[in-house]
Parts: structure tokens; C-alpha cells; sequence
């Protein structure tokens, strides 16, 4: 009897009874990071109030849809890309866009300057199996998902067939000699560069390839690439609510992996749904645009400023390897999720080739945002790059300047981007065999043709590549410096 009496003056104590309901302590607020959160008692006992419930949906959906920016950084970027070219363009399924003029490339991201670009997107939905003929000559490209992953490089001449993720191999396909590539996507990327110095070969190659339906091959048509000229246009990741389209657009249209079923889930809340139109509320596309900036500042952060063990060149050096995560994104035990954000944000595909520094041949891609004094590269300073002696490249080796904005060349007003082992004329050599380059708003006099023009008030960064790199770059007997600041290396 003492137990009850002690237990029930305890309620008395904490509990007083007003019109037949109780008064419950007063909200108990919490501060977090994202601010204050109030709940009707203490933290562990209470509800959260209307207030908080708002807030924490915000704050969840918020997150969430930062995070999906950058995991669709990819997707995006090649979605975009094949709207845009097949609105501006009427490009055909299977058409090629043919870039040569420095103009035509400050659509796409860091193309090089110095050879011609062949691109193009193929739908297996819109007419079923697709046949993509690539004849005998210099070429370096690969077909790739629509997330950029290697599907199969397209070095050897032959005919290459794409299957959808639900389609059969055709009756006697694999008698006829065809290359058989099963895609998991609907559509796909044909991309390639033509490596030959002569335009005639260059043209006699392109005039060959030829992407038309198996169901045609009996008498297949010629699509004439298209050259796109003067359009002005952009094949990259918008920054408006289009990028959120994009995205909805690719999930309607293509199976969702298995790896990305808790994604679908996080896009569900924002209106972005599989089966359904994306149509945003003024909530939703709130919490999306802001998103769009914090990915983005994510996406630079995770690019100019890398933690990942990949981009490592040297401990005494700022440059960095530009292709940060393996070609098909995958560890033995997870996806490269900040890797291949690091690669894409900036450039497109991530093939076999494109890793070099770790395979000895292909392509070695080398960035850097920093200069010697760790000074962010600036396009109203001057600086120089002294390219020690023999560059270790078999077939060519060149620098390539891109504005942080836009991530394509430089659009300034000299119209060049790059300076290249392969121009005319060709670059001044020092009396050891080096090269001394220099880039900013005005040349050095007498040094045009080593000189990459800069625009004030623009950021800017560098790819050195080099294509078939040789042993000297692998063992690093052979070392890329810093950019220098110009008045610096003049003081030394």
C-alpha cells in the first residue's frame, strides 16, 4: 500500500489536472546544425513539434537531393547532351556530330584542341538492335552507357552490335562475325577521336562508319554527320531546373540498377518518380534549385580540391591524375561514388584507355588548379610551365587551357586553346630540349606560338596529356613541374 501511495504522489508532483487534461512540461528546445528543433518535452521523451516535423522534412529532402546531384553528375551530363543535340540538331538516331573547329568545341567538356571529335547517341528502344561499323585506321574511342561506363572500345575495325537490356540476339548474329555488345541501358554513347594528322585520312575514315538497325543490314542508309557549325550550345550539366528534368527523364526511359533502388526512393519526395511526369511543387523545386548550388559547390570542392588517393602524382607536386576513379566505377567493395564525380564533373566518358599512368598505354590526363605557391591559377596572372626535355609520349603530348565555369576550352579571343607537340609552327625548343610555355593576357614577345592567352577575371585550369605515354612518365624519371608565377621564375 506505501508503493502505490509513493507512486501515485509522484504523478501528483509532475503532473497537474486542469479541465480534465494534464499540463505537460514545457518544450524543450535542441540545438543542431541545421538550427534550432523544439519538441513538446525533453529530447529522448518528447514529439517533435509542427514546426520541427517541417523543418527536418526540408532539411532531409534538402540532403538528399544534394547528394543525388552528385551521384547523377554523370547521367545528367550525357542526358542533357543527347536532348540538346537531337533538339538543336534534329540529329537522327545514330546520327555523328563531327567537331573540328575550336569554336564548334567550347560546347562539349575538355575536348582537347588538337584532334577531331566524332560523338553521337544510338536509342535500342526506338528501333531495336543497332549495328555501328567502324572501319580500319587511326581511331580511339569507345561505346558507353548513358552513366559513362565503358561498355566496349571501338579500336578494331568491324561491325558491333548493341543489344537493349531486353532484347534477344538476333538468329545467326554471332555466325556473321559481329562483335556483340549486351547494353543495360536503352541508350548509349559512340564516341571517338580521329588520330590521323592527314585530313584526307581523317575524312576517308569518318566517311566509312556507319550506325543503322540490325533489321536494316541488308541494305543500310548513310547518315551524314552533322558539322554543327556556328549553333552556340551546351553539352553539359545545366544549372537551371532542366538538370532535374534531365534526370527524370533518363529514370522514365531506362531500367533502374539495382544499386540505385535507395536513390529512387530519396528522388521519390522531390517528384522525381519512375512512371510518372516530373511535375515539382513550389516546394519541391525550391528545395531542388538549392540543391543544384550546394551539388555544385560539392562537385568543385570534390574536383579542385581532391582527398582521393587515385588523383595522387607526387608529394611535391600540384599536379594531380584527372581520372580519379577506374573506368567502370568499381572497388571490390563499392561504387567510386566522389571519384567518378571528381572525373565527370569536368570531362565526359571514363574508358580503359584513359588511364594510362596505370596501364602504359592509351591516354595519361593530368590536371592542376594550383600553382608552385599553392595559388589558385588565376587568368589575370602570368605564369610558366617548363616542360623538361623529351616528353615521355609516343604519339603526341599537349596543354590544353579550360575556364572553371563552363569546364570547356578557353573562349578567348585569340581562338586557341592549347599548345601541342603536334602544331605548326611548332613550338620553341630551349638549347636542352625543353620547352618553356607561358600562359595569361598578354604573350611574352617572341613567344606566340608557346603561349596559351588567359582571361582576367576568369579562373582557369590545365590538362597535360599525353597520348601513348612511355616508360620515363611511368617510373617518374621523367617529372612535370608547377606552373611558376612569371615574375618569380624572371627573379630566379
Amino acid at each position: 500500500m506505501k508503493c502505490q501511495l509513493g507512486k501515485m504522489t509522484a504523478i501528483l508532483l509532475s503532473v497537474t489536472f486542469i479541465s480534465g487534461g494534464p499540463v505537460l512540461a514545457a518544450p524543450t528546445k535542441v540545438e543542431t546544425r541545421i538550427g534550432t528543433l523544439e519538441f513538446t518535452q525533453d529530447f529522448a521523451n518528447g514529439y517533435p513539434t509542427d514546426a520541427t516535423v517541417k523543418k527536418v522534412y526540408d532539411e532531409m529532402d534538402f540532403q538528399r537531393a544534394s547528394q543525388a546531384y552528385m551521384w547523377s553528375l554523370p547521367l545528367v551530363s550525357f542526358v542533357n547532351w543527347q536532348l540538346v543535340q537531337n533538339k538543336l540538331f534534329n540529329a537522327k538516331n545514330g546520327q555523328l556530330l563531327y567537331i573540328n573547329d575550336y569554336d564548334e568545341r567550347l560546347a562539349m567538356l575538355t575536348l582537347n584542341a588538337t584532334t577531331p571529335y566524332v560523338t553521337g547517341f544510338v536509342s535500342l528502344q526506338e528501333s531495336g538492335p543497332m549495328v555501328v561499323e567502324m572501319p580500319r585506321g587511326e581511331v580511339r574511342g569507345a561505346a558507353s552507357d548513358m552513366w559513362q561506363i565503358q561498355m566496349t572500345q571501338l579500336t578494331r575495325p568491324g561491325k558491333y552490335l548493341f543489344l537493349g537490356p531486353d532484347q534477344q540476339l538476333p538468329i545467326g548474329a554471332e555466325d556473321d562475325g559481329y562483335i556483340i555488345t549486351h547494353s543495360p541501358m536503352n541508350n548509349f554513347f559512340v564516341g571517338f577521336r580521329l588520330m590521323s594528322a592527314d585530313k584526307k585520312a581523317r575524312d576517308a575514315i569518318l566517311n566509312k562508319v556507319k550506325i543503322y538497325p540490325f533489321s536494316e543490314r541488308k541494305n543500310p542508309k548513310q547518315l551524314k554527320p552533322i558539322i554543327p557549325g556556328a549553333k552556340k550550345w551546351k553539352a553539359r550539366q545545366p544549372r537551371t531546373m532542366d538538370y532535374w528534368e534531365a534526370l527524370s527523364t533518363s529514370i522514365n526511359r531506362e531500367p533502374v540498377r539495382e544499386m540505385d533502388r535507395y536513390f529512387m526512393a530519396m528522388l521519390k519526395p522531390l517528384g522525381i518518380e519512375k512512371g510518372k511526369p516530373f511535375k515539382p511543387n513550389a516546394r519541391q523545386k525550391k528545395i531542388l534549385m538549392d540543391a543544384l548550388l550546394v551539388g555544385e559547390a560539392m562537385a568543385k570542392v570534390n574536383d579542385h580540391s581532391k582527398r582521393l588517393k587515385k588523383a595522387h602524382y607526387r608529394d611535391d607536386s600540384h599536379w594531380e591524375f584527372a581520372t580519379t576513379a577506374n573506368w567502370d566505377s568499381r572497388t571490390e567493395y563499392y561504387q567510386e561514388l566522389d571519384g567518378t564525380a571528381a572525373w565527370l564533373y569536368e570531362a565526359v566518358t571514363n574508358d580503359q584507355s584513359m588511364h594510362g599512368q596505370e596501364t602504359g598505354w592509351g591516354q595519361v590526363y593530368m590536371s592542376a588548379y594550383k600553382d608552385a605557391d599553392g595559388d589558385w591559377l588565376d587568368g589575370g596572372t602570368d605564369y610558366v610551365l617548363h616542360v623538361p626535355a623529351n616528353p615521355p609520349a609516343k604519339t603526341f603530348w599537349s596543354v590544353s587551357v579550360y575556364d572553371i565555369s563552363s569546364r570547356t576550352l578557353i573562349d578567348n579571343k585569340t581562338q586557341r586553346g592549347d599548345v601541342t607537340s603536334l602544331q605548326k609552327p611548332a613550338l620553341q625548343k630551349n638549347k636542352d630540349g625543353s620547352f618553356d610555355l607561358y600562359f595569361g593576357p598578354e604573350a611574352p614577345a617572341g613567344k606566340e606560338t608557346n603561349w596559351v592567352q588567359t582571361v582576367a577575371g576568369k579562373a582557369w585550369f590545365p590538362y597535360f596529356r599525353l597520348y601513348s605515354p612511355t616508360q620515363p612518365f611511368i617510373d617518374q624519371t621523367w617529372i612535370l613541374p608547377d606552373f611558376q608565377k612569371a615574375a618569380k621564375k624572371a627573379d630566379k
